[in-house]
């Protein structure tokens, strides 16, 4: 297995998609050898040194602490990495929304972790151990870092990240659920996972159903006017996102604490979660057994 790079940059930059196959070579692709990061290192567009949330040594510590806590089980580590990695890289929207960041952070400050996390298992069909090369620059809900950091920025309650826990914990749901508009809509994140933790709802092929339910009756019905949520105050975002560079290390054994909003009405995410459990009742579930 690859180690980190032999030149990790100090601080994270941009680097744009055109620019990334040469790095991807075999030796990478197939978690043998890293590519030469001082050579990456030329083509990536920096970020302002002013601050402090560019630094990429919290990160390396994330990760490495990561690849030895979860080293006998890899998935696991999603669940303790998606939280702290949302509380370490205090970003806006707007600036996760940008494939540049993930690409370099992937490729130029951790691809070790990439491969490490992703590297698939041999089978009889495929016996060569690779990674796909979406892990390293592939859309949000695929590669490596950007899924995590959006899981924890949609399925976190206000503050809370105990809901992104439980939301990573399980492969299937962030899988599928990441792709779903109505996502965004924090009652439905928050429903989704107490189906999850009451054991509803557990199984692939259960949430699959399930999200084809809820996509397929929001067409008709304004989930807004059924679990109302409470707009968000823009001026405790930019506050957490300021206190970046002041901010102690997450810590390792308990959650940190994400920006200071309002949590999800309680009301709203009743009422969805017993909507969304009539709706699993009939959804279109492959190889559920009728009832009828």
């Amino acid at each position: 297995m690859i180690t980190a790079p032999n030149h990790v940059p100090e601080r994270l930059a941009l680097l744009a998609t055109s620019a990334v196959d040469p790095f991807l070579t075999e030796e990478l692709l197939r978690g043998e050898q890293v590519h030469r990061g001082i050579d990456l290192a030329r083509v990536v567009e920096e970020l302002p040194e002013d601050d402090d949330r560019w630094l990429v040594e919290p990160i390396r510590s994330l990760v490495e602490d990561a690849k030895f806590e979860f080293r006998e089980d890899r998935t696991r580590a999603d669940a303790w990495l998606a939280p702290r990695l949302h509380a370490t890289l205090r970003l806006t929207r707007r600036e996760a929304a940008d494939k540049r960041l993930w690409n370099h952070l992937a490729l130029a400050v951790a691809p070790d972790y990439v491969a490490w996390r992703h590297r698939s298992e041999p089978t009889a069909s495929r016996p060569e151990r690779r990674i796909a090369a979406e892990r390293f620059r592939g859309p949000a809900d695929r590669q490596c870092f950007s899924r995590l950091w959006w899981a924890a920025e949609l399925f976190r309650n206000g503050p809370d990240y105990e809901p992104v826990e439980a939301a990573c914990g399980n492969q299937d749901l962030i899988h599928t659920v990441l792709r779903m508009e109505l996502i965004d809509h924090r009652p439905t994140a928050q429903a989704l996972v107490r189906l999850l933790k009451s054991g509803q709802v557990t199984t692939g092929r259960e949430i699959f159903g399930l999200s084809v339910a809820i996509n397929a009756a929001g067409a008709t019905l304004v989930y807004d006017v059924l679990a109302r949520d409470e707009p968000r105050d823009p001026h405790r975002l930019r506050d957490w996102i300021a206190g970046a560079g002041s901010a102690p290390p997450v810590g390792r054994h308990e959650l940190p604490q994400g920006p200071d909003e309002d949590p999800v009405p309680e009301e709203s995410v009743t009422r969805l979660t017993d909507y969304f459990a009539e709706l699993f009742e009939t959804a279109p579930v492959r190889g559920r057994k009728s009832t009828d």
